[in-house]
């Protein structure tokens, strides 16, 4: 087996969510992968530099180089390590994680040509990802797609839906938090009685506004903070509708637990995410921040009982595309 050094935010704590590096870390150590990690720094300059010394240390053991890779201040840290990975002549490869990173092609040509162009392999969890880099003249792309361990998602059917919702993510406004607590409100308005759940760390200080919201509407939303993936697929089966507002996307796992989990899904239409599922078949699309469109489409599935029974099976189908015992055989012919 190869062995590994892993770069990216290890920072799992009260205020971030578990990302790809503890996720598919794990899993390829499962496999006998011999990894290293960097770095679990929670200051943003002592992290980077963590990271390089990480790589110096390193990095001449070892056969490849992974580099989660974003499309705001992260892209930085895998520029910066992928030079230095260049300089010392070691593979690396990035992985593709942001739903932005089209948008950071064309503000960052130079650095963008300079980390992808010379990486072994980058590799693109979404096609979404892969297309809009083909379109970019980047050929050396590989898809592999987010995974996760599908036994560890209890299918339940859901056969008619309550308006009880579901919402997993960081509170960003890329991700567009207050347009759930909108829906909420309009749903309230319709004359439904709506419950949302809303499970995540505070990102940007977003939550303060969402709180707000909460109280000068009077709405029967409630926020747990981050969870763990157990906690939160612990109390999925509470609830018959998973929401997803984004306004930036590239392949959300949380979409694909929640469909493992049998919730029917209703999401925006951004980025990776119509790559990812299918209108009608495993969820319900509708278009960025049109709180209008995403209160009728729950309130239809409220009153459409073989609809929501269509979205939760073919959902769990869709999701079992997504096992790392389907997707861990990429991993390894990549890293051969």
């Amino acid at each position: 087996m190869a062995n590994l050094l892993y770069i990216g935010n290890k920072l799992v704590s009260t205020k971030t969510n578990i990302t790809t590096i503890d996720t598919l870390g794990s899993l390829l150590k499962e496999e006998g992968y011999n990894i290293k990690f960097s770095s679990n720094k929670q200051s943003k300059l002592i992290r980077l530099l963590d990271m390089v010394f990480t790589v110096l240390r390193y990095g001449r053991n070892v056969d490849y180089v992974l580099i989660d890779t974003y499309s705001t201040l992260n892209f930085y840290y895998a520029f910066v390590i992928s030079q230095l990975c260049r300089f010392l002549k070691i593979k690396y490869i990035p992985i593709l994680h942001g739903g932005d990173l089209p948008q950071r092609l064309k503000r960052s040509p130079k650095k963008s040509r300079l980390l992808f162009n010379n990486a072994y392999r980058n590799v693109s969890p979404s096609h979404y990802i892969k297309e809009k880099f083909n379109e970019k003249g980047y050929k050396n792309i590989e898809f592999i797609p987010n995974t996760i361990v599908i036994a560890d998602y209890p299918f339940k059917e859901r056969i008619q839906a309550r308006p009880k919702l579901l919402w997993v993510r960081s509170f960003k406004k890329i991700y567009n938090p207050l347009m759930a607590i909108e829906v909420v409100k309009e749903l309230k308005n319709k004359g439904i009685k709506v419950e949302l759940t809303m499970v995540g760390p505070d990102g940007d200080g977003t939550i303060l506004f969402a709180n707000k919201m909460v109280r000068e509407f009077d709405l029967d939303i409630k926020f747990t903070g981050k969870l763990t993936r157990k906690e939160w697929i612990d109390i999925s089966s509470e609830y018959d509708i998973f929401i997803n507002t984004s306004n930036f996307d590239n392949m959300p796992v949380s979409l694909i637990e929640a469909m493992a989990l049998g919730l029917p899904v209703v999401t925006t239409n951004v980025g990776g995410i119509p790559y990812l599922v299918k209108n009608d078949y495993d969820s319900i699309l509708v278009n960025p921040d049109d709180t209008q469109a995403m209160a009728d489409a729950i309130k239809n599935l409220i009153s459409s009982p073989e609809k929501v029974q269509i979205l939760s099976k073919n959902g769990r189908t869709t999701a079992e595309k997504f096992d790392w015992l389907e997707v861990k055989s990429k991993w390894k012919h990549l890293l051969k």
